[in-house]
């Protein structure tokens, strides 16, 4: 059941005829063909489901195809040129060949019998396989047939297999030395498969594509053509599959190519200008069937066509889809016609070179239900595509009507010398432009009338006849004078045709001189392009070195930009640490130069003191008269015990040198150790140090995060805040300050000193330095001067 896609949508059921099929989708296609416009009809659908039926036809019913011949040749029947006029020039165009080119041509191919013959129009087609699927029902023709053209047909059939192209009309040379085909199809030699050779697809001067190298038969009539198609049609390949016993493993196009061109101004002769030729071209694309291998159960080289079918379909679908996109949408997508040689044959036609067609087969099985609504859905996608056509070429020619013209003057030329008798020829006279004699019969001696009506008639016939004498010699010596005219026009016309051929010899040695000349430039030419194929594969080597040398330049740039910035980084790395290690010496020099002069300063102080006591003593001893007893106090030293739960060390800067003796007052460590309460603040991100001895401050309360109710029942406020050192230690620093209250209500925290707690390696020379008996005392005094400061 045929389903046919195009602009309008039309549905034909299993019980429409061929010819009612032919009337709605291929005859149009036949008038655009005569009128110079390409056309593209092909069958689309599921193995089996009627594709070739549809274009070929059955014994006693013929198809899309013989139908479409046909209705061609009965068109343009009358008006066809002789045989070998139109010439392919196998670069997609037509040349034309003068009346004598031809029969030479005609000759020279009837006189080499290895060329097989096209047969004769004239005669009976002698296939049974086809001779009863050319239709013998009244013949169709098309009312758009320029009378004052002459037409000539050429046929191509071509097949696609395994995305390959073959020509089936190829024919191969025969050897007579060894009488074997060497071509045209399929060989065995020496049991081996040889493959036909593949053909190429090119593009002629119009963007046209087409292939290369394919073979153009001309024909001049309707059995001639579907021989030409029949012939090819047995070497198309087939196989037997489990859905169909004869199913078609390549796409045919069998193209009919219709060449036109207008005669001269006497409707005599086709016009010598190839300028003038129109070609157009009706393709009939037999597609094969989509299948799935696991219903055919195809293995091997069956599985190998399936799959290059399916593709081929595929990519045709997405071409379509991609051109409703495009057109929908609006973008501009390149559609890959490359990809499969079915759409790179028929790009123009997709892109807008001529009308389209399509025929949906479709089979009602059951079993093809999937494949069917696959097929469907593509067709519906198809009838969404508009592609915009280019405004057609009109054919250049002279006016119209001149074969009209020319019999309608014939006819009224010999309508005019019959009416005038003919020609007239000498010392012969027509009957008729003499009166007639009157009866001359006498019956009555007394009758007086007869005879002189005889005699006047008699010389009046006298009379005619010298005038017709006289215009006879009238009419000789014109025709004399022009027959005398008429050789010396013919002289000096052989003469000038002399002339003409001398020149035309002339021209000849010059027209050879420049084909030598043409040869050697074009020898010269070639070994200038073989320097320039030598001189730019050396440039190119030469261009590949410098590429490569600029990228190891590049890189090696890359490389040292590298180094040079690392080497920038490390020297600022290596700047801080020289800075921070200079700045840590500094206050390490510093430091120890605070501590010993405390020292010595203690240490002098201790000495004073003695001496002091010891004046005492002797001045008491001296004025009491007792014995003197030496009693020599050590002053407490001005620091306090390290706390036993802080192991970490404390520092800070020194206090100034005491001017006036020291006071021994009872003090604690620092005010935290007091009762005031404190807000020990301890953020969550501190980590535990895990040390033995840790920083206990009683009657505290705490928190991870300061609020207003903690702050509200304490006095002070302590921030534990731990950061890393530039030498890699953990430092944790005590921030205190005093808690008071504000006019509005609130709570407020004044900070008044800064605690540094740092943990050390036991094993580090700076730890051991900072170890002294004296340092210690110095550092907690110092601390709770601040402290109390």
């Amino acid at each position: 059941m045929p389903l046919f896609i195009d602009s309008s949508f039309s549905v034909f059921g299993i019980n429409t005829t061929q010819m009612e099929l032919f009337e709605d989708v291929s005859r149009p296609l036949v008038d655009d063909l005569i009128q110079c416009k390409n056309g593209l009809l092909f069958t689309y659908g599921v193995t089996g489901s009627g594709k070739t039926f549809t274009m070929t036809g059955s014994p006693g019913e013929g198809g899309l195809l013989p139908r479409s011949l046909g209705m061609l040749f009965n068109s343009i029947g009358p008006f066809q040129a002789k045989r070998y006029v139109f010439k392919p020039d196998d670069k997609n165009g037509m040349e034309i060949q003068s009346q004598v080119d031809a029969l030479l041509e005609r000759q020279k191919r009837d006189s080499q019998p290895s060329v097989p013959k096209t047969p004769s129009s004239r005669q009976k087609v002698a296939d049974p396989e086809f001779a009863d699927m050319i239709s013998a029902e009244e013949a169709c023709k098309s009312g758009n047939v320029d009378e004052d053209c002459c037409y000539s047909v050429f046929v191509s059939y071509i097949e696609i297999y395994n995305n390959y192209i073959y020509d089936l009309l190829e024919e191969a040379p025969f050897d007579p030395i060894r009488p074997k085909w060497l071509g045209g199809g399929p060989l065995i030699r020496n049991n081996e498969f040889i493959p036909p050779q593949s053909k190429i697809l090119r593009e002629d001067q119009n963007h046209n594509m087409y292939v290369a190298g394919c073979t153009e038969v001309e024909v001049k009539s309707t059995e001639e053509a579907f021989e030409v198609f029949w012939r090819g049609q047995k070497k198309r390949r087939i196989a037997n599959t489990q859905l169909n016993r004869e199913s078609s493993r390549s796409h045919s196009v069998f193209t009919v190519k219709l060449a036109q061109a207008p005669l001269d101004a006497d409707g005599d002769h086709i016009l010598q200008d190839k300028n003038q030729v129109s070609v157009s071209q009706l393709c009939l694309v037999d597609l094969a069937g989509s299948e799935r291998t696991s219903r055919t159960k195809a293995e091997g080289s069956r599985l190998r066509e399936a799959g290059n079918i399916n593709q081929s379909l595929m990519t045709l679908r997405t071409c379509m889809e991609v051109l409703r996109e495009n057109q929908m949408c609006g973008t501009n997508k390149m559609v890959p016609y490359r990809d499969s040689k079915v759409t790179h044959l028929f790009k123009n036609y997709f892109d807008g070179e001529g009308k389209v067609r399509m025929i949906v087969c479709v089979n009602p099985k059951a079993d093809d239900y999937e494949e069917t609504m696959l097929v469907m859905r593509f067709a519906e996608m198809t009838q969404e595509v508009e592609v915009a056509r280019p405004v057609d070429r009109p054919i250049c020619g002279l006016a119209a009507g001149r074969r009209h013209r020319n019999q309608a003057f014939k006819e009224e030329l010999s309508r005019r010398l019959a009416e005038r008798g003919g020609p007239i020829n000498a010392g012969t006279f027509s009957s008729k432009s003499l009166p007639a004699l009157p009866p001359c019969e006498l019956v009555d001696p007394a009758d007086d009338q007869t005879l002189p009506r005889l005699i006047e008639a008699l010389e009046q016939r006298h009379r005619i006849r010298q005038m017709m004498v006289e215009q006879f010699h009238k009419t000789a010596s014109t025709l004399k004078s022009m027959f005398e005219q008429f050789d010396g026009q013919l002289n000096a016309k052989e003469t000038h045709l002399h002339d003409q051929q001398s020149k035309l010899n002339q021209k000849d040695k010059v027209i050879m001189n420049q084909r030598a000349e043409i040869e050697r430039l074009e020898k010269k030419s070639k070994t200038l392009e073989y320097k320039v194929d030598i001189l730019q594969k050396t440039t190119d080597m030469y261009e590949q070195d410098k590429r490569s040398l600029q990228q190891e330049l590049e890189t090696r740039e890359q490389r040292l930009q590298r180094e040079l910035s690392d080497k920038r980084r490390m020297e600022q790395r290596m700047q801080g640490m020289v800075t921070d290690t200079k700045l840590k010496w500094e206050k390490e020099c510093e430091r120890r130069v605070n501590a010993k002069q405390l020292e010595m300063q203690n240490k002098l102080w201790v000495k004073d003191e003695k001496l002091k006591q010891l004046k005492a003593i002797v001045t008491e001893s001296s004025t009491g008269g007792g014995c003197i007893t030496e009693h020599l106090d050590k002053p407490e030293r001005p620091s306090r015990e390290r706390d036993r739960n802080m192991p970490q060390k404390r520092s800070a800067s020194p206090s100034p040198i005491p001017t006036a003796p020291p006071v021994h007052p009872m003090h604690r460590r620092s005010q935290s150790a007091g009762g005031e309460k404190w807000v020990d603040h301890k953020p969550t991100s501190n980590l535990d140090l895990d040390t033995v001895m840790q920083p206990i401050i009683p009657n505290a309360i705490k928190v991870s995060t300061p609020n207003e109710k903690a702050l509200s029942k304490c006095h002070k406020y302590v921030l534990r805040h731990q950061e890393l050192a530039s030498d890699g230690e953990i430092e944790t620093k005590l921030i205190k300050g005093n808690v008071f209250k504000t006019r509005g209500g609130g709570q407020a925290v004044q900070f008044t000193d800064i605690e540094t707690l740092k943990q050390e390696c036991p094993t580090a020379p700076s730890r051991k330095r900072r170890s002294g008996s004296v340092e210690r005392p110095v550092q907690v005094e110092d601390i709770e001067n601040r402290v109390r400061a």
